[in-house]
């Protein structure tokens, strides 16, 4: 029997959870630090915090952090390896993923997502339902890319940043570290670390 831990009993955890067990997972079970006595996240044990995890790590054959703050997500994921987590990645059977695409450890892939050839997706990335990631992308460690967003090729987009939904990014685009795409947004230039751009065109707000 398969046994998953999955850390962040929130929103985004019921997606993931749900994906995991698409994937073959046998039994789910959250771990929250903010935990206040909650015992289910939708369908799933609350089993403590990740204090907790760590004291019953051996009790799962993986761990996946389902955290939307990307840098919190990247922050736990730092800890949890660190303290010798077995980190998996979660890739949704009705995701195409390219055999000459990779994806990074602690990374979830949901329902709908297409990734081409040649891209390179980091640590810990979120690739949400229905994104499409064109070839030969290179993202960073803990991006999200928020459903229904469109990555034309040989975009690059920097650590910890987020692609808002339904947004699109032409080829050949830099987006920086710690970047905010607003929702639906078109991005035809690159963008600098740090910025927030929203609109068609996108522009800093």
């Amino acid at each position: 029997m398969k046994r998953l831990a999955v850390v962040g009993a929130g929103g985004h955890g019921k997606v993931v959870a749900d994906t995991a067990e698409c994937c073959g997972w046998d039994v789910v079970e959250f771990f929250e630090d903010n935990w206040s006595g909650r015992e289910t996240n939708g369908s799933w044990r609350i089993a403590g915090d990740t204090s907790t995890l760590l004291s019953h790590a051996g009790d799962y054959e993986g761990i996946v952090v389902a955290i939307g703050n990307n840098t919190v997500r990247h922050a736990k994921l730092m800890e949890l390896a660190r303290a010798g987590a077995q980190l998996v990645s979660l890739i949704h059977p009705n995701a195409m993923i390219s055999r000459h695409a990779a994806i990074g450890m602690g990374s979830v892939v949901f329902a709908g997502v297409v990734v081409n050839a040649g891209a390179q997706i980091g640590l810990g990335a979120i690739l949400n339902t229905g994104c499409s990631i064109d070839h030969d992308c290179v993202l960073g460690d803990a991006v999200h890319v928020s459903p229904g967003a469109r990555l034309a090729g040989t975009v690059q987009v920097g650590n910890m940043s987020w692609i808002g939904i339904g947004a699109c990014v032409r080829q050949s685009i830099r987006i920086g570290a710690y970047v905010t795409v607003g929702a639906g947004a078109a991005v035809v230039s690159d963008v600098a670390d740090s910025k927030t751009v929203v609109g068609v065109p996108a522009r800093p707000r």
